[in-house]
């Protein structure tokens, strides 16, 4: 094998629209074992040959003569795994801050405040008292009516520091008085804020592109690049353009970027000229705006999407919200639709999906909707007929499975229906809806897979997947094997995720070599 260049650098080349001719020598198909080579150039595959029986390398006098030749060794090559869904300046944030998700009532989340707060004030860079310090995925909706959120529990930990909490769905925060005046949001007893006003909120809470988050969002790129992901859609809730150009010209480049823009920016993108599918300056054909991000609903731990029956054990009864009128979600739609956009809809509860593709029907819009969690089986075929994906985040199912239990119990739409998806032909598309869920593939697919994570039984047996759908479902479109033709975006493999036997294997997954547009941006070969 010859010596390969740093990660992140295109071998041989100093310009980044330069690419190198590289040849992957003794790989291995994962759907049937069978050795091939994996040529690369001008930025694609350029072949994928069988390979010799002999030498193990094949001889293709056709293409071009390789800068870099890389012996597999027998690992298995599939495509580069996408994150369908990620809110990456938030996912980068949790290297960095307070992490919830394993309290399991408001004292046990109080008392790590507490830890965290006096750790950092003994730090050598100290607590500055007036910066926000901010903590994340804290999930209220499965602890006990007497472990609820309340101000005067967040006030007595964190005194005049400010403090914001943002729950796991991030459709809620939890602040305290010095947060909520710095913020000018309204907090009642609970403290808590309620989403619509929480989203503009969580914007404010820090520099998106100041050092410590650039730094951050370094340490993410390389984290997902480890794992094999080599493009993610980022539905920031932010000026997502500005963001990711400040970024490419950093050298913030280890992966590509869908980047999406919601309603109350997508017609002032539209009039500075933006259409869909344009690149966003400094990216080297990296990153394009490519989608409205629209959120047609709540979520069900904020007991908030909005179904077509009651929520259980909720009083006084709710059957949730829609975020948007059904005249403004079309409204917004034939925007993105005239302007080359496509649409990634968030839609939980079956009356909210319902309204969506109602919406979609009417406006020709493309695209896909976001999470789809609970369905109608009729509103399933509606999916096929409109060409439209389902996105969704397959790990959701296995932490929401007993809030589905609290508080969808007896509604006849079926949830987190991934198998009804797939079986009626509508094309999956799997994320995991950063910093919700770990931005993992492999965990999102282990998750779909298997629907349990420990040693629970499956949640919805009926629902699960096959390895090979859930692989294909993480590569954007491009199946399970390297194709002629396709971006030169590559994973080897240690292990062949197709013979995974238990979800903590699939999970596990090794990633030897991640290559993105070319280049090499995680190696351990």
């Amino acid at each position: 094998m010859t010596t390969l260049s740093n990660p992140g650098t295109p071998s041989n080349q100093s310009n980044p629209n330069s690419t190198p001719v590289i040849r992957i020598d003794n790989a291995r198909l994962v759907e049937n074992d069978r050795p091939v080579t994996v040529t690369v150039a001008n930025n694609v595959v350029a072949a994928v040959t069988p390979a010799d029986d002999r030498t193990g390398r094949a001889n293709h006098p056709d293409l071009p003569v390789p800068d870099e030749i890389v012996d597999a060794d027998g690992r298995w090559i599939i495509p580069g795994l996408w994150d369908g869904h990620t809110h990456f300046t938030q996912w980068s944030a949790t290297f960095g801050r307070l992490d919830l998700l394993a309290a399991t009532s408001a004292s046990e989340a109080m008392a790590m405040l507490r830890d965290y707060l006096d750790t950092r004030r003994r730090s050598p860079e100290g607590l500055n008292s007036n910066a926000f310090v901010v903590g994340m995925r804290f999930r209220h909706s499965l602890w006990s009516d007497s472990e609820q959120p309340t101000l005067a529990a967040i006030d007595a930990v964190s005194g005049d520091q400010p403090v914001a909490l943002s729950s796991a769905d991030m459709h809620c925060g939890w602040v305290n008085s010095a947060a909520a005046r710095k913020l000018g949001v309204h907090v009642g007893e609970s403290g808590l804020v309620g989403e619509l006003e929480w989203f503009d909120a969580y914007c404010r809470l820090d520099d998106a592109n100041g050092a410590e988050q650039l730094r951050l969002i370094r340490a993410a790129e390389r984290d997902a690049a480890g794992k094999g992901v080599v493009g993610i859609c980022d539905y920031e809730m932010a000026d997502t353009i500005g963001q990711w150009t400040a970024r490419f010209a950093v050298g913030l480049d280890l992966l590509r970027v869908r980047a999406g823009i919601y309603p109350e920016r997508i017609e002032q993108a539209v009039a500075d000229g933006w259409r869909g599918g344009a690149e966003i300056p400094g990216s080297h054909g990296l990153a394009h705006a490519t989608t409205l991000k629209l959120i047609s609903d709540g979520s069900l731990n904020t007991r908030s999407a909005y179904c077509s029956q009651p929520y259980s054990n909720i009083m006084p009864e709710t059957h949730g919200v829609l975020s948007y009128s059904p005249e403004q979600i079309e409204h917004y739609m034939t925007v993105a639709k005239d302007n080359g956009f496509d649409v990634a809809c968030h839609a939980i509860g079956d009356a909210a999906n319902a309204v969506v593709l109602d919406a979609f029907a009417s406006t020709g819009a493309r695209g896909a909707i976001e999470h789809a969690q609970q369905l109608r089986p009729d509103d399933v075929k509606r999916f096929v007929e409109l060409g439209l994906t389902a996105s969704v985040q397959p790990q959701h199912a296995v932490d929401d499975r007993d809030v589905v239990s609290r508080y969808w119990a007896g509604m006849d739409a079926i949830p987190f229906p991934y198998r009804t998806l797939h079986d009626a032909g509508v094309p999956l598309r799997f994320g995991s809806d950063a910093p919700v869920a770990v931005l993992d593939p492999w965990v999102a697919m282990a998750a779909a897979v298997y629907r349990t994570d420990n040693d629970r039984d499956a949640y919805q047996p009926e629902q699960r997947l096959d390895a090979r759908t859930a692989l294909a479902s993480s590569t954007f479109g491009h199946g399970i094997a390297p194709q002629a033709g396709a971006p030169a975006d590559l994973v080897l493999l240690d292990r062949n995720p197709l013979a995974a036997d238990s979800a903590a294997t699939l999970r596990s997954t090794p990633v030897a070599a991640t290559m993105c547009a070319s280049r090499w941006t995680h190696l351990t070969l």
